[in-house]
């Protein structure tokens, strides 16, 4: 199994390539803003044949390159219907007008090809299969991927902005909501095993194992689920 990530552009979100080996197709997952050097680059040095772009969710910092990315390499955007509209709109994504200064120059829009993600849908693409889980909170349409366990790789987690090494994604912009997004990390993220492997959409690596015992946020919704005295209550999240 490959994976290759990178953080791109002015939020440093991390756009992974995914695919059983060198010189095989692949997945492109979040190609954020100025991603798409990055994803160039990653093609070339392992050889790699995109067939599809995917979305954790439509804010711009994880959708900004979708369409340049999608059109370079005729593959269609997949992404959850209660998020399509933020990659023609993202300021209304944002709540917020977008710094032109901030985030240079970028394509707003949709592909060609733009397809639909569906909780618990099994994505066979590029020789892999990932399952997806719709986990509202940070968007209305955000979700996750999960990659299987295969041979000696544990199961991998791609949690867009669900889960964090040690927070969670913010809900104070349009469409998010601080308990539904508990409630996604209650369902989507308790039931993992502590081996999985967590690539989130800014900031390093860690594990279920690691988030379960540290994470401020996952220890207040297992306490809840035990029915446990809660931890102290967590700061807000990135």
């Amino acid at each position: 199994m490959l994976i290759a990530g990178f953080p791109a552009g002015a939020w440093g979100t991390n756009c992974y390539l995914v695919a059983p080996a060198a010189g095989e197709e692949c997945v492109i997952i979040d190609p954020g803003h100025e991603a798409a050097p990055g994803v160039a680059e990653l093609v070339r040095e392992h050889r790699l044949k995109p067939v599809a772009v995917l979305l954790t969710h439509g804010h711009i910092d994880h959708v900004a390159s979708v369409v340049p990315v999608c059109g370079a390499h005729d593959v269609p955007a997949w992404i959850h219907p209660e998020d399509r509209y933020m990659m023609s709109d993202p300021a209304k994504a944002m709540g917020r007008a977008i710094g032109a200064r901030l985030m240079g120059e970028i394509t707003v829009g949709e592909p060609s090809d733009v397809r639909t993600l569906t909780d618990g849908h099994t994505l066979r693409l590029a020789g892999i299969e990932l399952t997806v889980a719709h986990a509202p909170g940070h968007t209305k349409g955000s979700v996750t991927f999960r990659l299987p366990e295969h041979q000696d790789v544990p199961q991998v987690f791609f949690s867009g902005d669900l889960l964090f090494a040690g927070s969670i994604g913010r809900t104070d912009l349009p469409g998010g909501n601080p308990l539904e997004i508990l409630r996604s990390l209650a369902r989507v993220c308790l039931p993992l095993d502590d081996s999985t492997v967590v690539l989130s959409g800014h900031g390093p690596q860690t594990t279920i194992g690691r988030e379960r015992a540290t994470n401020p946020y996952l220890r207040q919704v297992a306490a809840d689920a035990e029915g446990q005295p809660k931890p102290a209550p967590p700061q807000r999240g990135l």
